[in-house]
């Protein structure tokens, strides 16, 4: 759904600049319909502005779109963001295009810098206004997380095997915590095993060890 917002000025593109300064984005960014062009009139007498309509789209929290756009395009990457909107009130953003695996980074270590700064960007508002409602927003680039996700499924299920079968307790590599958080949940639905972090930061490491 989207909103319209009406602009004027003496020319068309000064309408559109106008709108986009209110907006807080780049002209290029708007979406917008020229409803009339601009006369001169004579000696000022019947000047009319130019008039355009812009269509904004009402989200809850844009703000966190927005923010990606302007980087790719500062970073003269190509690609396609979409927005979906979860039943949790929470956001998933995924961004398709094989330049932006640039922002994928080390297992992931850079996607998820790129998902908190948006996170404090979209939820700039509700940190000075209590009143304004916090959104969770989850950024995904390539469908990377969830080929990460089967991966370490994968992975885990080969450690409990290791640990079974040769009775010791095995360390896995540093991993941020959401993916530390996807070991310990698959360990989880495998009897005889279990696990633990050790570690700070970001040298924190799952451990699969075999049950007491």
């Amino acid at each position: 759904m989207e909103n319209e917002l009406i602009s004027t000025g003496k020319t068309v593109e000064a309408a559109l600049k106008s709108a986009a300064g209110q907006l807080g984005i780049e002209v290029d960014q708007l979406k917008y319909e020229v409803i009339a062009e601009a006369k001169k009139g004579f000696l000022g007498i019947g000047e009319v502005p130019a008039k355009v309509r812009i269509l904004v789209p009402n989200h809850k929290n844009d703000a966190g779109e927005q923010f990606i756009e302007t980087l790719l395009k500062n970073m003269d990457i190509h690609a396609d963001v979409q927005v979906d909107e979860a039943e949790d009130g929470s956001k998933e953003i995924r961004i398709y295009g094989e330049e932006a695996s640039v922002l994928i980074g080390h297992h992931g270590d850079t996607l998820e810098a790129l998902q908190y700064l948006v996170n404090l960007a979209a939820n700039k508002k509700a940190k000075q206004d209590e009143s304004k409602e916090y959104t969770r927003i989850h950024v995904d680039i390539e469908d990377y997380r969830t080929r990460r996700a089967d991966t370490l499924r994968a992975l885990a299920r080969r450690m409990a095997d290791k640990v079974q079968r040769y009775g010791r307790s095995m360390a896995l590599e540093p991993m941020p915590a959401y993916e530390r958080r996807i070991i310990h949940a698959e360990i989880q639905q495998i009897e005889g095993v279990t696990t633990h972090s050790i570690g700070n930061e970001n040298n924190r490491r799952v451990v699969v060890s075999k049950q007491k």
